[in-house]
């Protein structure tokens, strides 16, 4: 793979895993519309891992004070929202954790290839981010939970939703900011509880995969991108949902799967 495809790769990871839009998905949707050569999911993980590093320089007082709290609560028994917060955390990352291990064979073997059905849920999950944050913002005006009053239920239940981001086109972040604004959770809350859950459960993913990669400079190239591009696109959502909603993203998903469908059915039924 040489160094252009590399660092556009880099810049599709950078955006897709931070905006509710599917990563995955479009690490293998660009590939296959420019008719390159689909990459390997070891080199997928390899630009997660520059993402994994931008949550990181973003999020490093939070992790640091969370760290802090949870050291406090197991050596001193204090409680603080830090310390609960912390293990909350801990608790949402184990359902897709489980789930990558059980499923990770069956998804690079099959599901990568199916471009249908990555469009169609790159789709489907479009009308639902659309339709459920819309009904969010109605039911829960003026009383949407803030992040420190999350409670370990809606932790466990938005770490549930995250375990379906394993399949391309549901998207991580997409997922668990749907589930978490159907539980009344505020766009700021979900938002910043999606990125510091990020964290454990890439860094375990780039555990198991890195591996199998050869660090190139072309590869090193992506990670870099992929880093850079996903620090911009962490500040531009934080912004963003202080004025806006998440339904521009459900409209997106809905026209992009749509438009792959249709290309992928006019070039394989149609041609």
């Amino acid at each position: 793979m040489n160094i252009i495809r590399c660092i556009v790769l880099g810049i599709v990871q950078g955006i897709g895993e931070f905006l509710p839009i599917s990563s995955s998905a479009h690490l293998i949707l660009v590939p296959y519309l420019l008719g390159w050569k689909e990459s390997s999911m070891a080199f997928d993980i390899a630009l997660h891992f520059g993402t994994l590093m931008a949550v990181l320089v973003i999020y490093f007082k939070d992790w640091w004070n969370l760290f802090i709290g949870a050291c406090k609560n197991l050596f001193k028994k204090e409680d603080t929202t830090e310390g609960k917060m912390f293990w909350y955390l801990v608790v949402a990352t184990i359902p897709a954790a489980l789930v990558g291990l059980l499923l990770d064979d069956v998804i690079e073997g099959f599901f990568r290839n199916q471009i249908w059905a990555i469009a169609l849920l790159l789709a489907l999950m479009g009308v639902f981010i659309y339709a459920g944050d819309k009904w969010a913002s109605k039911h829960y005006r003026k009383k949407e939970v803030p992040f420190e009053k999350i409670t370990l239920k809606q932790a466990f239940l938005v770490g549930c939703s995250q375990a379906f981001a394993v399949f391309p086109g549901f998207s991580r972040s997409g997922t668990t900011i749907l589930a978490g604004r159907l539980m009344g959770l505020s766009k700021e809350a979900i938002t910043k509880f999606t990125f510091l859950m990020s964290v454990p459960i890439i860094a375990g993913a780039t555990v198991l995969k890195i591996g199998e990669l050869q660090m190139t400079s072309e590869v090193i190239a992506g990670i870099v991108t992929s880093f850079v591009v996903g620090v911009i696109s962490i500040k531009f959502l934080l912004r963003y949902i202080k004025k806006h909603d998440f339904k521009a993203f459900g409209w997106y998903r809905i026209v992009l799967g749509v438009l792959v469908l249709g290309y992928f059915v006019g070039k394989n039924f149609l041609g």
